[in-house]
Parts: structure tokens; C-alpha cells; sequence
């Protein structure tokens, strides 16, 4: 059974974009583009790639031979993905070079030899290495609210979410990914259904992607089970839509970045033997899309377990747990999570309105930047408040003093100003003392006008409107949106 391809993905030489128009272009569109010409003087492109393009597997088994990182086998699927091993890069760099690949037609032909085609995935490098600097990221990808916050905090609070060991409470979302030609990914759509952006260090990969307003055509009746490979004999019993699907295919040459937006179903096929560097990353312009996955798998998770309600304890924190599990974080997690990017939004507020005695600075860019980070805040907030808030009693909440008080979300804030000094090529501020901090926002009277602790969703929305409210009283400069609720 083929596939049907409606278009190709567009190629754009990103030093001829900024970042004004990327945003307006593909990160509010929820567009994929390709950008060329980002990749220039990394060290990445330099020191793992041979000049005749190919891999330089002795500089990985040398220098990271001992790292350990997980291994898919393309030949062998597991439940929704295909089976991982865990070896050392020495073990995995050893294995391509036994077992080259030799040419293959179709995702069908996963071994070499006998042997199975092996993919390293999700190697937490820059968390590993993080010295060696091998690459910078592009300004279009900078505002990473996801990456920031992992650089900070673990992303679970609950002690029994939470493990030392746990990959995803521990790390980041920064990867590489090594493969030999005839390695492949199956179809998925992003974790969280974040952004992700993908550069090629070396080699060519195949990309097919599906647009959401079209994800239901590749899942059952019952939108449980979705396709797995789009070019195997897709049962037209099971999956009736498949054949109606539209796909759009992609190229991606050495030293170009693919984005992918929110949502987009894709199955990606190395072309060649390939080397890649990948983050997933989400922020104000698609917040929503991780709310409404989470809230899907939490009414998923509830449902799977509900005969279990009435002999559970606790059968609210057994969904918020299982979910975690499962999604890589839950209702709490996230609501500490955008609490404390309304706090870091707010400062860099504070700051600006601060700053706008300054004749020197141009307050609007960064000012509907932030008025839009807020307004997407706020409107998670409500959402979450509309199913019952995130409760308190569970003792998720966070206090404004003692957050103000912490160098860690210092940190924080002192990250976000940097992105936005990147961004709107602004003159950064200075984060003298941790007293800044709390002036800022004491200075306000937002604290001793609303409160010191946030302990539900409502308190969030209310703690929003409060501060928007102050602000827009004190200096009309700053265009901030007063009906936050239209938006």
C-alpha cells in the first residue's frame, strides 16, 4: 500500500530569516520548515565529520567510548516503538563498524548481515559534556522554556513520582542521535508534543510528516493503536483513514535543521550513515498543545484504572503518578512548572518597566513578547482551573517569598533575560542580588496586595489579572493585554 504525497517541506536560508519572522512564519503557523546556514563554525560539524562526510565513529569511541546510552534495534518493535538496549558508545560505535550497512530500499530491511540495524537515541549529551560545547543553538530556538527549567529543577515534585535514577526527572531534552544507513524511526508525534528541531551534523534523512488536522487517519477506530510504520501493509480494517492520509516529504541534507512543529506525525529513514543533534523544547506559543496531551492521558489513565476507585486510598494521586510515568509529567508537575514561569515572566516585567525611564530602549518587542507569555499562561491556568484546579492539599504549591528567596529560580530568571537579550537584541539586565528579585515585585504591591502562596490554578489566574492590572496602572508605555480573558 502507498502513500500519498501532497508537497514537499519548504527550504529556507535561515541567515536571510530573523527571528520576527520565523515566529510569524512557522512558530505561530505550526508550520515544519528546512533552514540552511545555521551550522556554521561548530564544533560538532567539525570534529565528528570526516571531510569526505562521513562519520567519525574513532572520535566518539575515543572521547565518550564509556558513555552508556540507549540503543533502538530497527528490526524489532516493542509495544509502540522498537526494542532498546543499553550498551556503552565504545560497544555501539563497534557494532556500525562490523556491521556496515549496505543499500537498502524500505524501512522492511532492518539487518545487515544477519545482524540488526542499531540506532543510538536520545543521548543526553550536553547534560554528559557539558564543556565541550559542540554546538550553539540557533536564535529561532532559543526560548526554551522546557531545557531552562531542566537546567534548574527537577521536573517532578512528588518524593513518590520522583527517583534519583529517573531519566526523565534528572536530565534534558537535548539529544544526539547516531545511525547507520537503513536506520529509522517510527511514526510518533513529539513528547509533550513539544517543538523539536533537528540538525544534521552528517548524512541525509528522509522525513514524512502528517499534519495534525489529519492525525486521526492514522489511528483505529477507537484512536488507541496508531500506525507504526507507514510503509509496511497497513491494514485497512484496522486503520480505515490510512489511505486517505496526505504526507509531506523532506530531504534533509548534512548541516541543515528541520523544525517541527506541535503535533505533527513523522517517520524518519537515514538515507545515509547520520549523525544529528536534536532538542524538544516548548514555550508560550505552544503551551497548550502540552496541556491538551496531558489532560488527554490523564482521562486515559483514569479510565484505565477505574474499577479500582473504590478499594484506592488514593485514587486521584494514582492517576497523577501514573501519568507521570507515562507522559513524563503530571497536573503537578506542569502547574509548578508554569507557576514559576509566571514568576520569571513577571521579573523580566518588572524589570522592563524599570528600564523604560532608559531612553535607549525599545520596550515594545519585549513587551508583547511578555504579554503573550502571560497571556498563554493565563489561559492554561483557567483551563486547568475549568476541570477542578490542581488541589493544594496535595501540598503542590509554591510560595512567591520563598521562590524570590531561591538562587536556584534566580537562575531561572537570569536564563529567560538571556533569551530575550538574544532575541530582541536588547542590552542585557543586571541581576545584581536576589534583593532585586523581591523589590521588584514587592515594589508593586503585588505580593502584599494578592499573597505570598499559589496553591491552585484559581490562585494563578488571580495572581495574573492582579499584577497586569498593577503594571498597566503604573506606566501605559508597556502595551499589555487587559482582557487576558478574550485572548
Amino acid at each position: 500500500m502507498g502513500i500519498r504525497i501532497g508537497g514537499q517541506i519548504e527550504k529556507v536560508n535561515g541567515k536571510e530569516l530573523n527571528y520576527s519572522e520565523f515566529v510569524e512564519r512557522y512558530m505561530e503557523k505550526n508550520q515544519p520548515v528546512v533552514l540552511t546556514g545555521l551550522m556554521d563554525n561548530w564544533k560538532a560539524c567539525k570534529d565528528w565529520v570526516f571531510d569526505n562526510g562521513k562519520p567519525n565513529l574513532h572520535c566518539f569511541s575515543t572521547h565518550f567510548g564509556n558513555s552508556t546510552v540507549q540503543v533502538a534495534d530497527c528490526g524489532t518493535r516493542e509495544f509502540t516503538d522498537q526494542k532498546r538496549v543499553e550498551m556503552s558508545v565504545s560497544q555501539f560505535v563497534d557494532h556500525w563498524l562490523e556491521n556496515s550497512v549496505q543499500e537498502h530500499c524500505s524501512a522492511s530491511k532492518d539487518h545487515s548481515n544477519g545482524h540488526p540495524v542499531l540506532y543510538l537515541k536520545d543521548w543526553h549529551f550536553v547534560k554528559e559534556y557539558p564543556e565541550y560545547l559542540a554546538y550553539t543553538t540557533p536564535l529561532f530556538f532559543c526560548d526554551d522554556w522546557l531545557n531552562l527549567y531542566l537546567d534548574n529543577y527537577r521536573m517532578h515534585k512528588d518524593p513518590d513520582t520522583y527517583q534519583e535514577n529517573n531519566e526523565i526527572s534528572c536530565s534534558d531534552y537535548r539529544f544526539v542521535y547516531m545511525g547507520a544507513k537503513g536506520s529509522w524511526t517510527p511514526l510518533h508525534a513529539d513528547v509533550f508534543r513539544s517543538y523539536s528541531w533537528s540538525a544534521n551534523v552528517c548524512g541525509k534523512k528522509r522525513w514524512l510528516f502528517l499534519s495534525p488536522s489529519q492525525h486521526n487517519l492514522v489511528f483505529d477506530r477507537n484512536m488507541k493503536s496508531s500506525v507504526y510504520n507507514i510503509f509496511d501493509d497497513v491494514s485497512e480494517k484496522v486503520f480505515p483513514g490510512f489511505t486517505e492520509a496526505i504526507w509531506l516529504d523532506c530531504t534533509q541534507e548534512q548541516n541543515e535543521i528541520i523544525f517541527v512543529p506541535s503535533g505533527w506525525y513523522h517517520q524518519v529513514h537515514n538515507l545515509e550513515d547520520t549523525i544529528s543533534i536534536n532538542h524538544n523544547w516548548f514555550n508560550g506559543y505552544n503551551l497548550s498543545w502540552v496541556w491538551n496531551l496531558l489532560l488527554r492521558d490523564y482521562n486515559e489513565a483514569k479510565e484505565y484504572i477505574e474499577d479500582i476507585r473504590d478499594i484506592c486510598d488514593d485514587f486521584e494521586g494514582l492517576c497523577q503518578r501514573n501519568l507521570a510515568a507515562n507522559t513524563g509529567m503530571n497536573f503537578y508537575d506542569f502547574f509548578i512548572f508554569i507557576t514559576h514561569f509566571c514568576l520569571a515572566n513577571l521579573v523580566q516585567l518588572c524589570h522592563l518597566l524599570r528600564d523604560c525611564k532608559n531612553p535607549t530602549w525599545s520596550s515594545s518587542t519585549v513587551a508583547r513578547h511578555l504579554a503573550l507569555n502571560l497571556r498563554s499562561l493565563w489561559n492554561i491556568a483557567v483551563k486547568i482551573n475549568s476541570i477542578g484546579g490542581v488541589a493544594g492539599s496535595h501540598g503542590f504549591f509554591l510560595d512567591i517569598r520563598e521562590t524570590l528567596d531561591d538562587p536556584t529560580f534566580l537562575n531561572l530568571c537570569v536564563g529567560l533575560e538571556r533569551t530575550f537579550g538574544m532575541i530582541h537584541k536588547k542590552q542585557s539586565f543586571c541581576f545584581d542580588t536576589k534583593k532585586d528579585l523581591v523589590d521588584d515585585l514587592t515594589s508593586l504591591d503585588i505580593i502584599r496586595t494578592y499573597g505570598s502562596q499559589i496553591c491552585t490554578a484559581k490562585d494563578l489566574v488571580r495572581f495574573i489579572d492582579n499584577a497586569i492590572a498593577i503594571v498597566s496602572g503604573i506606566n501605559s508605555e508597556i502595551v499589555l493585554p487587559s482582557e487576558l480573558d478574550g485572548a
